[in-house]
């Protein structure tokens, strides 16, 4: 099986290493990929928003099976375009990817499928925010309606913050969603679907907070752990079976059934799981610590979710143990990032279980690995529990070098304290 991954980000870095496991694949190219993929597939430029140039790319390439990472291509019709032209595309059509691209569809296919969410309400006119914000708080949740890369959410209890960002939003000419704000700890749950075949992957917890403590604005994610040690196995059950299940019949209810990587981000609140959002794709950063356990073969699970025959395959079989990532950041972020700082210390490959993943990098002229994006690199540690991971994550991180840099360091710390609880009612 010839794999095209299209993307260029620690998650499609993630997918690569996964793919390159997987003895069926007999080549792997990433377009546009980074200067960590080239290590471990041929790269190619491409502009993955563009359907015309990803089909061309995967023509020439002869390949048996494109893998779209982002969710920029997925909402544009990548997709659509690449089935179209009849080689097998693992990601949904851009009707199942409005999951992720509008928000307010989201809610609707919620609402119609029976599932706990936050309610909600959108605003598209400026002379309706205050009213609205009115309704909502003393905790406001103010978001993008579209793709804002996992930034474009304002959690507050100050409404004047929450009014600052709902006004910038609308000024921008998108509407805003407010909605009311889900306690509880946060879970993301990947799972493979295949129109009405449901098939999980681990849980993991994301860190979308900047700063040490949850605190500081959101970020695209700085961090991640899977297993979820303090996560009863009947409540993931519950998250398949009365949340997953519901809303892929819905979408196979309404004519845009979904093919790809379903990721649910829920609150596990007094009442059970109530679902934050809906993305149409591997999540970053937790798909680098959910692959970093598979020890089936990645190749044979997407190629059957891509041709519709994910019934038949065996469930994914896990590596016991734990799995951290740590997002290295640049100076900046998650604002305007600065960029082109060299970096020094990432080694090569998987050391000691633990791996340096790239992102936002690239290669000067000279040869010398810079920087080029928000989140440059994610370390990836893998243990026989969390403690050890994130051990040796830390670990790994202490040898390298980026002005400017920033991480936290308390990713998968309160479970390792026992310090998260499930609410009881």
């Amino acid at each position: 099986m010839r794999v095209l991954v299209i993307g260029s980000g620690a998650r499609e870095h993630a997918l690569v290493l996964s793919l390159r496991r997987d003895p069926a694949v007999s080549a792997l190219y990433a377009a546009p990929g980074n200067a960590g993929i080239a290590q471990h597939a041929q790269v190619r430029p491409v502009d993955p928003s563009s359907a015309e140039a990803v089909v061309a790319l995967a023509t020439e390439l002869a390949a048996d099976l494109v893998v779209i990472g982002p969710e920029v291509p997925l909402v544009l019709g990548v997709a659509d375009a690449v089935r179209a032209a009849g080689i097998a595309c693992f990601g949904p059509s851009a009707a199942a990817a409005r999951i992720e691209g509008s928000k307010a569809f989201a809610k609707d296919v919620m609402t119609a499928a029976g599932v706990r969410t936050a309610h909600s309400e959108v605003v598209d006119n400026p002379a309706e925010l205050d009213a609205a914000l009115d309704r909502f708080g003393p905790t406001w949740v103010v978001k993008d309606d579209g793709l804002a890369a996992g930034k474009g959410v304002v959690v507050t209890a100050d409404r004047l913050a929450a009014r600052d960002h709902g006004a910038e939003l609308l000024e921008q000419g998108h509407p805003v969603l407010l909605e009311s704000f889900l306690d509880g700890p946060e879970v993301s749950l990947f799972c493979l679907v295949d129109g009405e075949t449901v098939v999980p992957l681990l849980p993991a917890q994301d860190h979308k907070r900047v700063g040490d403590g949850d605190t500081g604005p959101n970020t695209g994610g700085m961090g991640a752990y899977t297993p979820l040690p303090w996560l009863p196995e009947e409540t993931l059950t519950a998250i398949v079976e009365d949340v997953v299940k519901p809303v892929a019949a819905e979408m196979v209810r309404r004519g845009c059934p979904f093919s790809g990587l379903l990721y649910a981000g829920l609150a596990i609140g007094a009442a059970g799981p109530s679902v934050v959002e809906f993305n149409c794709r591997f999540g970053d950063p937790e798909t680098q610590a959910v692959l970093a356990l598979l020890e089936s073969p990645l190749g044979e699970l997407l190629n059957a979710t891509a041709t519709g025959t994910l019934a038949e395959v065996a469930a994914p079989r896990w590596r016991d143990g734990s799995a951290i990532t740590v997002v290295i950041a640049a100076e900046n972020y998650p604002g305007r990032p600065r960029l082109g700082d060299v970096i020094t210390g990432t080694g090569e490959g998987t050391q000691d279980d633990a791996a340096v993943l790239h992102a936002g990098t690239a290669l000067r002229e000279d040869s010398a690995l810079v920087s080029s994006g928000g989140r440059v690199l994610s370390v990836v540690g893998v243990g026989a529990d969390l403690s050890e991971a994130r051990t040796k994550a830390y670990d790994r991180i202490a040898s390298i070098k980026l002005p400017g840099s920033h991480y936290r360091t308390d990713i998968g710390l309160a479970a390792v304290e026992n310090r998260i609880a499930l609410p009881t009612q």
